[in-house]
């Protein structure tokens, strides 16, 4: 590298008074390994965050500029499901959080060793050019316990995680798991093989009624019951705890009522999805600041399932039809969160962080407190 390009970018000066020659040359490494390119104002944040926390806040970020407002305090790690955002990324390093890639593709395609690595690779060069710490593998397609994408999923986790760990120092690979490994919605995977070839999984413990196989009535999104129960299995699989992070809903479902009964049962239209003869796709997802709005012109008010550890309540819309929402708030999560201090779980993380109130009003801006507040471990709340 010519003098004259050191000087444009910045990277050559005179040195500052007092500052000795090897000094200043650590400094010029520090930033030519930052890159020549970094978006940052501080070419040191495009270094990759290297401390791996005690506890994980995994937290899902899907666009705009909300993430302004999070509370960074507690962040760890941000995976980014919508547009590239540069600025995200410095503000994250600043904060010593890491900002990772999405990662989906299909299924079909990983069967082949060389379709594997030129994946890793494109997505290595990714991760790279956008000076991120890593990758959060989404793939959510059905796989037969028989079938050769069942060992290409593990083969894939396992060069990735070992691609990224060798080229990105510091660099953390996970995996997005359904609640619970009994084959949720056809999905077959090596859950231990998968969990044993990455850092750590995220599970998400949400969309627990994507297959209803009993009455086709409105359900809570993550019962408190059955949402542990994955967790037991998980752990019975001999699976570490240490590698599962407990994914929450920031958001519900809004069933439309079919007939509503006057103890609140709330009869769903019948939509099949793999398999079982109901689902949640009866319903729509709601993110939580449109349910906190909404629930205070309620006919309900908000009531409390004492089976399934979760709130809800009941509209009418303008056209006369009764509806049901259910949904996850404080309560119930810090209900979960208390599983994870007593199990030893990795940390927790959400689906996703843009469903809340930034707007800075009085109310939302307590709500919003409330949620992020009971990620916090209960050691550090005392």
């Amino acid at each position: 590298m010519s003098r004259p390009q050191l000087r444009r970018w910045g990277l050559l000066s005179s040195p500052p008074r007092g500052v000795p020659g090897l000094a200043l040359l650590a400094l010029l490494a520090l930033r030519l390994a930052a890159g020549t390119d970094c978006p940052c104002p501080e070419p040191e944040l495009c270094r990759p965050i290297r401390h791996h926390p005690d506890f994980e806040v995994f937290v899902f970020d899907v666009g705009q500029k909300t993430w302004k407002s999070y509370d960074w305090s507690q962040i760890t790690t941000v995976a980014t499901f919508g547009k590239y955002d540069s600025e995200l990324m410095c503000y994250a390093h600043s904060k010593g959080a890491r900002v990772v890639l999405k990662g989906d593709v299909s299924l079909k395609d990983i069967i082949d060793p060389a379709f594997r690595a030129s994946w890793i690779a494109q997505k290595l060069n990714l991760a790279k050019t956008q000076y991120m710490d890593g990758i959060n593998i989404d793939i959510e397609q059905e796989v037969n316990c028989l079938s050769p994408e069942y060992d290409a999923l593990t083969a894939l986790v396992k060069e990735t995680t070992d691609s990224f760990h060798r080229e990105i120092e510091g660099s953390q690979v996970t995996f997005d798991v359904a609640w619970s490994p009994k084959n949720i919605d056809r999905r077959c995977y090596n859950y231990t093989g998968i969990a044993d070839a990455c850092d750590f999984l995220f599970v998400m413990s949400y969309d627990e009624q994507s297959q209803i196989w009993s009455e086709c009535i409105a359900a809570a999104n993550a019962p408190y019951n059955q949402t542990l129960t994955g967790y037991n299995d998980y752990i019975k699989m001999s699976i570490n705890p240490k590698k599962l992070v407990m994914g929450v809903p920031w958001y519900g479902y809004d069933y439309t009522c079919l007939n509503l009964s006057e103890d609140h049962v709330c009869t769903i239209a019948k939509v099949p999805f793999r398999g079982a003869p109901c689902s949640d796709a009866a319903g729509r997802q709601v993110p939580y600041k449109t349910i906190m709005k909404q629930i205070n012109s309620s006919i309900s008010g908000n009531l409390w399932d004492k089976d399934q550890q979760s709130p809800y309540y009941n509209y009418k819309d303008p056209a006369g039809h009764f509806h049901q929402v259910w949904y996850d708030n404080p309560q119930s999560i810090s209900l979960k969160a208390t599983y994870i201090q007593n199990y030893g779980l990795r940390g927790i993380g959400m689906w996703n962080a843009n469903c809340l109130d930034y707007s800075g009003d009085a109310v939302p801006k307590q709500q919003t407190e409330e949620m992020w507040e009971v990620l916090k471990p209960k050691l550090l709340q005392r």
